[in-house]
C-alpha cells in the first residue's frame, strides 16, 4: 500500500479528508433533490408535508440515512418568505408555484445542508427569483474566497447588500449561513453568534475548532419579493 507522502503535513491530509466528506455528503444531497424532482413529489395538487415525507423515504431507500440534523423545510408559495424558524400552515402545491427546500441529511455522520429553489410552470418572476438566490450566493462565495482573512460579519453585510442591489430583502434576517461538520457539528454551547454568519460575529472564517480541524461553513442566500410575496433559497457548502 502506498504510503503518506512524508512533504504533506498531516494537518493538511486530515483538512482534505473531512472537506472531501463534506462535500461528498453534499453531493449526496444534490442527488436527493433531484430524485425528489424526478419522483414528481414537488407536481401541483401535492403538499408540503407529504413532499418532506417522500424526501425521507428517498432519503432512507437510496441512501441508508436514519436521520437529519435539522427539520426537513419544503415551503411553496407565500410559505417561502418564512424564516426557518418559523413553521406556516402547511400549503399544497398548485399550478405556476414556487417551492424551496432546505434539508439536512447525516450520511454517515457527516452532515450535508443543501438549499434549492424549484418553480413549477414558467412564470418569468419567480424564475428570475430563483435564479438570482443561486447568482447572489456565488457572488458572496467568490467575495470570501477572494479575501481568505474575511471576517464572518464582513461576508453578511456583503451578501445583504447584493440582496438589496438586486431589488429583493434578506429573508433570514439573523444570519446568511452557518458552521456544517461531522455530526452533531462544532458549535460553541448556547453561542448565536461565532457559530453563524452574523452581523455580530467579527471572528474570521478560517479558524480551528477544539480539536484543531479547520471549521467549514454553509453559505445561504433566502432572497423575499415583497411585492409578489414569495421567495427563493439556495445554500450549500462555502467552499
Amino acid at each position: 500500500m502506498m504510503g503518506m507522502n512524508p512533504d504533506v503535513p498531516r494537518c493538511t491530509v486530515k483538512f482534505m479528508s473531512r472537506l472531501a466528506r463534506l462535500q461528498e455528503a453534499e453531493r449526496m444531497a444534490s442527488e436527493l433533490f433531484n430524485l425528489a424532482i424526478a419522483q414528481d413529489l414537488l407536481r401541483p395538487g401535492n403538499s408540503e408535508l407529504t413532499a418532506s415525507d417522500g424526501i425521507k423515504a428517498l432519503a432512507e431507500q437510496h441512501f441508508g440515512v436514519e436521520s437529519f440534523w435539522h427539520k426537513r423545510i419544503v415551503r411553496s408559495g407565500p410559505n417561502t418568505v418564512h424564516p426557518y424558524r418559523e413553521n406556516p400552515e402547511v400549503r399544497i402545491f398548485t399550478d405556476d408555484d414556487i417551492v424551496f427546500l432546505d434539508f439536512g441529511p447525516v450520511f454517515a455522520q457527516w452532515e450535508a445542508d443543501l438549499g434549492r429553489t424549484y418553480v413549477i410552470g414558467n412564470d418569468p418572476a419567480k424564475l428570475q427569483l430563483r435564479d438570482e438566490a443561486e447568482r447572489i450566493w456565488h457572488m458572496g462565495r467568490n467575495f470570501a474566497m477572494a479575501n481568505p482573512e474575511i471576517a464572518a460579519n464582513a461576508l453578511y453585510s456583503f451578501v445583504t447588500n447584493e440582496v438589496h442591489e438586486a431589488g429583493y430583502q434578506l429573508g433570514e434576517q439573523r444570519h446568511v449561513g452557518h458552521l456544517i461538520g461531522e455530526f452533531p457539528h462544532e458549535r460553541v454551547e448556547d453561542d448565536k453568534t461565532t457559530s453563524y454568519l452574523t452581523p455580530d460575529n467579527t471572528l474570521p472564517l478560517q479558524r480551528m475548532d477544539a480539536d484543531g480541524n479547520p471549521w467549514h461553513w454553509i453559505l445561504e442566500c433566502h432572497l423575499v419579493d415583497p411585492e409578489l410575496n414569495i421567495g427563493s433559497f439556495f445554500e450549500q457548502l462555502l467552499v
